[in-house]
């Protein structure tokens, strides 16, 4: 399932998304997205912040989080048109 994800007001094609709720109640979203060598920078820096509001539009959800995980394909998006696969799931903060 695909969906739109915002993340601190940054717009992510999230592919690959699941929602589900964990023991506690909290929301955990999980999403794959691509990242090209131009948006590497932001995305880093965003995701080293570890402290999100997240918006999903379709869903009409708003929640803050963080990252429970987060993996990618390559550590080096430098490289002139280079694209890198990101996984990322998010929890939701009481």
């Amino acid at each position: 399932m695909k969906r739109k994800v915002i993340i601190n007001g940054y717009e992510i094609d999230g592919l690959q998304f699941h929602m589900e709720k964990q023991p506690s109640g909290n929301r955990k979203v999980s999403f794959d997205f691509k990242v090209t060598s131009e948006e590497y920078h932001d995305i880093t820096t965003l995701l080293y912040k570890n402290d999100f509001i997240v918006q999903i539009p379709e869903e009409n959800l708003e929640f803050r989080a963080t990252i429970y995980n987060y993996a990618t394909s390559i550590t080096n998006l430098y490289e002139a048109d280079a694209v890198g696969d990101f996984r990322l799931e998010l929890v939701e903060q009481s």
